[in-house]
């Protein structure tokens, strides 16, 4: 699939960084985007930027859903917003992830890097199927990175504890196995899966907040 046609894109996690730089290009280029992030004030902020570069059909269809994702009734919740919204969805970039946190645990006693890296996209796109299969021919796009871990199923269950560097290898591996998986089973709907790793230590709040630099 080129984006030779205005489609329409669901960003996760694109109030920073990566998915905030791809929700301004993609928009400037007319594409009808749609933005995700924790904090509404900040979401509503980042969406008037947005607005403020969009071309074409894209300037009235610009907008935004709230939903934390180390909470996963959030997501469901967040689910049901996008499916009243809208008829179809070209692409979903799932980019949303933390690395560090000053709470590693979610009130449901799980790795919050487990939760927000794997789980979330997980079930997000799952429910969202439906809506992707209403495309021509979608892609889902998951962040990934480079740095994975072998998977340890008690710290996934939130039976043992890891540290920041290996939850989040972890989680990364766990996205990128899912997305094989996804693959082989939607390929007949014509969607395309692909795990990106989108480059090590870039400028972005993640890096800067887990090493320092970046």
């Amino acid at each position: 699939m080129t984006l030779n046609t205005t489609k329409t894109i669901l960003i996760t996690g694109s109030t920073d960084g990566i998915g905030k730089l791809a929700a301004l290009k993609l928009a400037e280029a007319g594409h009808q985007v749609y933005l995700h992030g924790r904090d509404a004030d900040k979401l509503a902020s980042v969406i008037a930027e947005v607005q403020a570069v969009a071309t074409g059909a894209a300037v009235d269809n610009i907008d935004g859903f709230v939903a934390d994702f180390s909470d996963l009734t959030d997501v469901l919740k967040m689910v049901a917003d996008v499916n009243e919204k809208l008829p179809k969805l070209d692409v979903l970039i799932n980019n949303a992830g933390i690395y560090t946190t000053a709470s590693a645990l979610t009130k449901d006693g799980l790795d919050v890097r487990f939760v927000v890296n794997y789980l979330a996209p997980y079930e997000l796109t799952n429910a969202l199927l439906p809506l992707l299969k209403q495309s021509d021919k979608a892609r889902i796009v998951n962040l990934s990175s480079a740095a994975q871990a072998s998977i340890s199923y008690q710290a996934l269950a939130g039976q043992t504890r890891l540290d920041d560097k290996e939850a989040y290898a972890q989680s990364k591996l766990a996205l990128t196995m899912w997305s094989m998986a996804l693959a082989d089973t939607v390929a007949s709907n014509d969607i395309n899966v692909i795990a990106v790793n989108p480059g090590s230590l870039l400028n972005t709040k993640m890096a800067n907040e887990a090493y320092g630099q970046y």
